[in-house]
Formats: structure tokens, C-alpha cells, sequence
């Protein structure tokens, strides 16, 4: 028997879980998950229809400054609880293949890979979930000891695209058909398709590309001629000098950045990390809307903590003028700097 879509689906529970999440009530939260299940609402339902929304929400009131990391955090690990008490009272039991679902290395974004895993195992596989940041070589002596019938890995940042690209390729060299997921590969999936891997845009196309292996290894090549130009290498080797020279430029022509605290200090040299790597991801995949939109992003998560445009503007300025005997580079930063330009008009 099936819930009443309108009095009890995921959609009726949405505000109240959401409440929940915003109170920091793990028990109201669980309590409500599982009574949608004891109501008939699928698990998968619940999953994807109630958890993961209310995810997304959570990441855009912090992103709003509406929310603290702190709060972020509790209510991801509310949600995390939320997940495995649903998954604790689905309790299936696997009639398929092993499928291993697995963060990049470098990637602490968690939740919605996990929600991935459970989808799969509602649909009968047997999955091992390694959890966030698994490095490669781990990743691939776990293969090597376990019979997997497919990887799933997510990427939610593409600053992290390189690292995916190398791990992908050690599934493959294990003979290991490989699915991804997550925001880092593009909404559209973009980025995937320039690494030549499959993609999947959700849970459940994930666990339908899974189920047809002809599709999951049918992936056209990589499209990375463009790396012979060395921009990519030669501005990871310059990581640590860029982001010196950058803060240095911006204690020249911005004082007030002298008596930063320790914590201001640590989160603007945080954030000329993020530029150069942005930019390195866009080098690698040879797209320069990689990093207008990451531009964008940041403009928007400052704008909302004080922090004006322009100030974003003297960084891109400045490293546009040390990378300038970097075209691609050169050119990426010279479009996210008009964009800077137009937003603090």
C-alpha cells in the first residue's frame, strides 16, 4: 500500500524536516523519516524526495550566510543519521554484483554519495561505501582484494578534477568499470564527457547505468590534447608562489588586509588557494566556463560575508598580469575579471 502523495509524501514532510534540521533535532528528524516509511512512502522516496532536497537547502543558507558552518555541519550529520536509520529499517538483502561508491580524494562532501550507495543497495546490489577522500591507491588495492562489479565515485567540487581524472583512470587500469556523479562534473555532466568517463545526474540514473555494463563501459575517449601546452603542469608547480605573490599584492593595495586576524588571514589565503585551483581544473578541461562560474560563486559567497567584488577583481588583475605568457590562463582570468567588473557596478 502506497502513502497519499498530498497528506503523506516526502513533499508534506519537507517543512517540518527542514525545522528539524534548523533546531538541530536529530530524533524529531529520524522520527519523521521513519514514519513516511511506516506510512508505505518507499525508501527511496524518502531518500531522495525528503533527504537530499533538504540537503541542497542547507547548503544554500550557508551559502546565503544564513547559516553558520557549525550549523551546516549539525544538520548534515542529522541528516547522515537520517539516512541510516532509513536504510536500517529498508534492510535489504543483495541478489546482485558488489558495486564500491566512493568520495575523490580530496573530497569531504559526503552525503550525497551515501545516498547513492543506499539507492543501490535498495535495488539489491551489495555495496561497499569507502566514504569521503579515498585516496587512489587505496581505492585500487581495495579492488584488487574485492571482486567489484562497477565504482561509483563523486566529485562535488571541479577544482578536483585533475585528482578525478587520475583516480578514474586507476579504476579502469584495474578493469573496473566506472560511473560518477556530483555538481564537479557539471550540472550537465560536461566535464565527465572531456575525461571520457560515464556520468549519472542522480541516484537512480546511476543505478540504471550500473545495471547495463555495454553502457557503462561505452564511453568515448578523453578530449585532452590541450594539456601539451604545459599551462596546466607549470601553474600546479607555481601553486605556493602564486598564492604568496597574491596575498603580498593585496597587503600592498589594500592595508586594512595588514590587521587581518589569524582566522581572516587563513580564509584569504584559503581563498587564492581556491582561484589558482579553479583555474588549474579549467586549464585541464580546457573550459574556461569552469572558472567564470566558480568566479561567479565566489562573488556571491563574499558579497553575502562583507567582503566586496572588487577585492576579488585585484586578485584575478593580479595573477592575470604573472600568468600572462599563459593564454589559456591568461584569457580565463581576463573574462572572470569583467564579470567581477559588472557585478560590483
Amino acid at each position: 500500500m502506497s502513502a497519499p502523495a498530498t497528506e503523506a509524501g516526502p513533499a508534506h514532510a519537507y517543512p517540518g524536516y527542514l525545522d528539524s534540521l534548523a533546531e538541530a533535532d536529530e530524533y524529531a528528524a529520524i522520527e519523521l523519516a521513519l514514519g513516511l516509511l511506516e506510512r508505505g512512502v518507499p525508501a527511496e522516496r524518502v531518500l531522495l524526495n525528503l533527504v537530499a532536497p533538504a540537503q541542497s537547502e542547507v547548503g544554500e543558507r550557508w551559502a546565503r550566510n544564513e547559516w553558520s558552518v557549525a550549523q551546516e555541519h549539525a544538520a548534515t550529520h542529522i541528516s547522515e543519521r537520517v539516512v541510516a536509520a532509513v536504510a536500517g529499517h529498508a534492510n535489504p538483502r543483495p541478489t546482485r554484483g558488489r558495486i564500491v561508491v566512493a568520495c575523490m580524494d580530496g573530497e569531504w562532501h559526503a552525503l550525497p554519495p551515501r545516498l547513492v550507495a543506499e539507492v543501490l543497495r535498495l535495488r539489491g546490489w551489495q555495496v561497499t561505501f569507502l566514504g569521503a577522500s579515498v585516496p587512489a591507491a587505496h581505492l585500487v588495492s581495495y579492488l584488487h582484494r574485492y571482486d567489484a562489479d562497477a565504482v561509483a565515485l563523486a566529485c562535488a567540487l571541479p577544482m578536483r578534477l585533475p585528482h578525478a581524472h587520475r583516480m578514474i583512470e586507476a579504476c579502469r587500469r584495474s578493469d573496473v568499470p566506472v560511473v560518477v556523479g556530483g555538481r564537479g562534473f557539471g550540472v550537465d555532466g560536461r566535464w565527465a564527457g572531456r575525461l571520457g568517463v560515464a556520468w549519472a545526474p542522480d541516484a537512480p540514473a546511476a543505478a540504471d547505468l550500473i545495471a547495463d555494463e555495454r553502457a557503462l563501459r561505452r564511453v568515448p575517449p578523453a578530449q585532452l590534447s590541450h594539456l601539451a601546452d604545459d599551462e596546466y603542469p607549470s601553474l600546479v608547480r607555481r601553486r605556493a608562489e602564486l598564492i604568496d605573490g597574491a596575498l603580498a599584492d593585496l597587503r600592498d593595495r589594500v592595508p586594512a588586509t595588514r590587521s587581518y586576524t589569524p582566522a581572516q588571514l587563513d580564509s584569504t589565503v584559503s581563498d587564492l588557494g581556491y582561484i589558482v585551483d579553479f583555474l588549474g581544473a579549467a586549464l585541464y578541461v580546457d573550459d574556461a566556463s569552469l572558472f567564470t562560474e566558480f568566479v561567479e560563486w565566489l562573488v556571491a559567497i563574499l558579497t553575502h560575508r562583507g567582503v566586496p567584488a572588487a577585492a576579488i577583481g585585484l586578485t584575478l588583475e593580479h595573477y592575470g598580469r604573472v600568468l600572462r605568457d599563459y593564454p589559456r590562463a591568461a584569457d580565463y582570468l581576463g573574462r572572470s575579471r569583467a564579470l567581477v567588473g559588472a557585478a560590483d557596478g
